[in-house]
């Protein structure tokens, strides 16, 4: 081969290299995505440590790096709890992670996890029902915002710092932290008084007297030092329903899920919903055992778990709660309905619970 033939051979590869460079370079790249998370926990929370971390670990690996968060702890942007499902409504962030009992009247249909003795305790079962529950029954809920994932904390355990509570006469006059309306509703109904305080605040109440206890997950013991100042923990067995819990669910903007590029949605998508309520109930699960654990192995403490006599006294006297809310028919909505297709999930999900609330 001439040497002005192989000259222009290599010129040409060369070119061609050179072009593939250039079309290579100027390829539009995913623009990246930060999705504001803000929530109403310290950044060493559970929520915070063990899920939302974690999620958007997932979220930005996934969609390799087109998703990726900004998180604000402790109402870092402004407001109160109570205002996070507006905060992230009105799209002031992107995500919220809020109790949507924080917001009265905000989720009417979802009150129906809250009714008295209906629910299992524990994270990742109750998780599941409250997932399937939203989903066949109270979407309407939701109709303003993406459901990311909807859980539960657990279930109530009465937490004391003098009174040691075995049955329904030991709840007489005490005054009790409660978290939501159904909560508060339901330690009157039990012949105690409550009280209603950020979880911030519980244990400084507390060593001042002004609150005998606080009806509180036990994932909340270690954060809020419940540990520190009350001795008596009374919750109930596995096979009875607990008193009440506290649904928490992470909420998106409709907008700003909208404005997600298809592959970014479908990565948001394949990591959300029931697979990160799962994730949140076992999170959830692994913390209440810490918890737990570390209250028992201490001599200063005393875990009660109510017996089966204690356990109907207690749904006897709170079942008008339900009947109430049942006959309640504001905004149109057929509460007992709602009632009675939660406890057909249930039975189907939990078939272990052998003490639950009768009457629907």
């Amino acid at each position: 081969m001439r040497k002005s033939q192989l000259l222009s051979r290599c010129m040409r590869v060369a070119l061609g290299v050179s072009a593939v460079g250039l079309i290579t370079a100027t390829l539009p790249a995913h623009a990246t995505t930060t999705l504001r998370i803000m929530h109403f926990l310290p950044a060493m929370s559970n929520a915070q440590q063990h899920v939302i971390e974690p999620w958007c670990e997932d979220l930005e690996t996934r969609s390799e790096g087109e998703l990726r968060c900004q998180i604000y702890p402790s109402m870092q942007l402004g407001g109160t709890p109570a205002q996070l499902a507006d905060t992230v409504r009105n799209g002031v962030v992107d995500i919220a992670w809020t109790a949507l009992g924080y917001s009265a009247g905000r989720f009417p249909r979802s009150e129906a996890l809250e009714l008295p003795f209906v629910l299992p305790s524990g994270g990742v079962e109750a998780s599941r029902i409250a997932w399937q529950f939203t989903q066949d029954h109270a979407a309407e809920d939701f109709r303003d915002y993406k459901l990311l994932a909807v859980h539960s904390d657990g279930g109530s355990v009465f937490h004391t710092r003098e009174t040691p509570i075995n049955n329904l006469a030991d709840m007489n006059d005490l005054r009790l932290r409660a978290s939501t309306r159904m909560a508060s509703n339901l330690i009157e109904e039990l012949g105690a008084s409550a009280v209603s305080m950020p979880p911030a605040q519980i244990a400084d109440t507390l060593a001042k007297g002004v609150i005998d206890g606080a009806a509180a997950a036990w994932e909340v013991v270690p954060p809020t030092k419940l540990n520190e100042v009350t001795f008596y923990h009374t919750e109930t067995a596995d096979d009875q329903a607990t008193p009440t819990v506290t649904a928490l669910a992470l909420l998106m903007n409709q907008r700003s899920y909208d404005r997600l590029p298809d592959d970014a949605r479908e990565v948001l998508d394949s990591l959300s919903g029931e697979v990160l309520s799962e994730r949140f109930g076992k999170a959830w699960d692994d913390a209440i055992d810490e918890a737990k654990s570390g209250v028992e192995a201490d001599p200063e403490h005393t875990v009660i778990t109510l017996d089966d006599a204690a356990w109907h006294s207690m749904e006897e006297v709170t079942r008008s709660l339900a009947t109430n809310w049942m006959a309640d028919s504001s905004g149109g909505i057929d509460r007992r309905t709602l009632a009675e297709s939660l406890s057909v999930i249930v039975e189907e999900q939990a078939p272990e619970l052998r003490l639950k609330a009768s009457g629907f």
